[in-house]
């Protein structure tokens, strides 16, 4: 990236509006994984619902005055996601490869954030989103073209991955770099919630790849499936239904993370 694009960026991720939005999309987020925290605890107690954005978002639509919240989020969701987007911008690191291997989890996370505030904003205009029939129809597609197993296997291995990282980065604390906690009770409290908040996050991330893996495998289109259908199959395995608990409870810990992200997040 050439000095003049890096300083371009830097001025407009550095504005007081722009640092606004960016903390209201961090408690955005923090909406919708609560949300989905509280549906995976239902599916966990044998109840129904859609444990995944959609679904969170879906039941955010109907409070009172609820479409309200759903545009405030995916306004300030999209925000965060022009924050990454410049973030990648900013990347320096010793040597190419880091530096754009750091450039590209910025972007990937930008299109992450833009894709649930599209979500949000299609709810809030009365829209019905299926994320588990889409990813189903995405299967389809990909099991279609040539070498379409081994390409859903790849991205069911990125996606598991990107879960291990997500544990990995709870059990050693290494969120710890993106916020200035004041020294105390503050800081245990919310150090305690991000390695509850990640190891959870990854867990459940780490199920939905292994459900598109299986997909791949078996060539099976009807096999792949959103988020809501990877912990869904949890409750399959022994003691499935407290392990479901336990990460519906976890995302909730990773929600409380966030709206703490966005008082302290380091900008």
């Amino acid at each position: 990236m050439t000095s003049t694009t890096r300083s371009a960026a830097r001025g407009a991720a550095n504005t007081p509006a722009i640092h606004l939005l960016v903390r209201g999309g961090f408690a955005a987020s923090g909406v919708v994984h609560a949300g989905i925290g509280l549906l995976a605890i239902v599916l966990a107690r044998g109840g129904h619902g859609q444990a995944d954005q959609s679904g969170a978002l879906r039941a955010i639509a109907a409070v009172p005055a609820g479409f309200v919240l759903l545009w405030l989020i995916a306004v300030t969701l999209w925000a965060l996601g022009v924050w990454y987007i410049l973030e990648g911008f900013l990347v320096q690191a010793p040597d190419d490869t880091k530096e754009w291997v750091h450039r590209l989890e910025s972007w990937g996370k930008a299109l992450a954030y833009i894709a649930v505030g599209i979500i949000a904003a299609t709810v809030a205009s009365g829209g019905h989103p299926n994320s588990e029939k889409s990813s189903s129809r995405a299967g389809d597609a990909i099991l279609r073209l040539p070498g379409g197993p081994f390409l859903l296997g790849l991205v069911g291995l990125l996606i598991a991955a990107i879960g291990v990282g997500f544990v990995v980065s709870g059990i050693t604390r290494r969120f710890d770099k993106r916020v200035t906690l004041p020294a105390g009770a503050v800081d245990r409290t919310v150090t305690t919630l991000g390695v509850v908040g990640y190891i959870a996050k990854g867990l459940a991330l780490v199920a939905f790849g292994v459900l598109l893996l299986v997909a791949a495998v078996k060539v099976d289109p009807a096999q792949a499936g959103g988020l809501d259908k990877a912990l869904a199959s949890l409750r399959q395995l022994p003691f499935g239904s407290w392990l479901l608990g336990a990460i519906g409870l976890g995302l909730i810990a990773y929600s409380l993370f966030l709206f703490a992200r966005a008082r302290y997040a380091r900008l």
